[in-house]
């Protein structure tokens, strides 16, 4: 293995410890939200900082990379993926700790029936698989596998663009917990940038093993 072989790998290791810590952070929201356990949510919020200081280190080392290697190629498509990847992983972190901050400003656990009205946690439970598909992607090189977030985020848009009109029918029927239904529209929105930041990270990943830049052109046929 060639020295810049083995930059290239201390580089994926660290964008792939980046990518569990926020697995990790993603599958806390749920577990806080599920079983409204507000320390848990703390946590999430506390370890955001972490989060920051690792995409800070891995920015840099991209920087080093680029400046000392000169890279071309597909070893420039993989430095330049990973920058923009850790910056969509810090943002879903980012999401993520704005969920728990919801959590922890309620005094009891979101009515049940609102979150299942609303599909909030069929939608949380939705970005989730995606971030820890796309990485699978990722370590495994697997272009098909990253193009099945972009049917997955219609998915979700979908259940953002109906979330309006169902939070108004939990008003109606739960006059006394508007703040709760007020939150889980809230929440909803988030998730929703979630799957934003996921197809993001796709594309990054098609650019990076097939060297296509699909991103314009999927606003062009939009």
């Amino acid at each position: 293995m060639t020295h810049l072989d083995s930059e290239i790998t201390t580089l994926k290791n660290e964008l792939g410890y980046m990518w569990e810590l926020v697995n990790s952070q993603l599958d806390k929201t749920v577990q806080s939200l599920t079983a409204f356990d507000k320390d848990l949510a703390l946590e999430v919020q506390e370890h955001e900082k972490r989060v920051n200081a690792i995409e800070i280190n891995i920015d840099k080392a991209c920087e080093d990379f680029i400046a000392l290697y000169q890279p071309v190629a597909t070893d420039l498509r993989f430095v330049l993926s990973t920058l923009k990847i850790n910056n969509n992983l810090e943002r879903i972190a980012d999401i993520a700790c704005g969920i728990a901050e919801f959590i922890s400003d309620v005094d009891t656990g979101f009515n049940p029936d609102i979150l299942e009205h609303m599909s909030a946690l069929h939608m949380l439970s939705l970005s989730v698989e995606m971030v820890k598909d796309l990485k699978e992607a990722h370590q495994h090189e697997n272009t098909a596998l990253a193009r099945t977030i972009f049917k997955r985020d219609k998915v979700l848009d979908s259940i953002n663009d109906k979330a309006s009109n169902l939070a108004m029918d939990c008003l109606d029927r739960f006059p006394d917990q508007r703040k709760h239904t007020l939150h889980v529209l809230s929440i909803i929105r988030k998730i929703e940038r979630i799957g934003d930041q996921s197809k993001n990270i796709a594309e990054e990943i098609i650019f990076y093993l097939d060297a296509k830049v699909i991103k314009h052109k999927k606003k062009k046929k939009e």
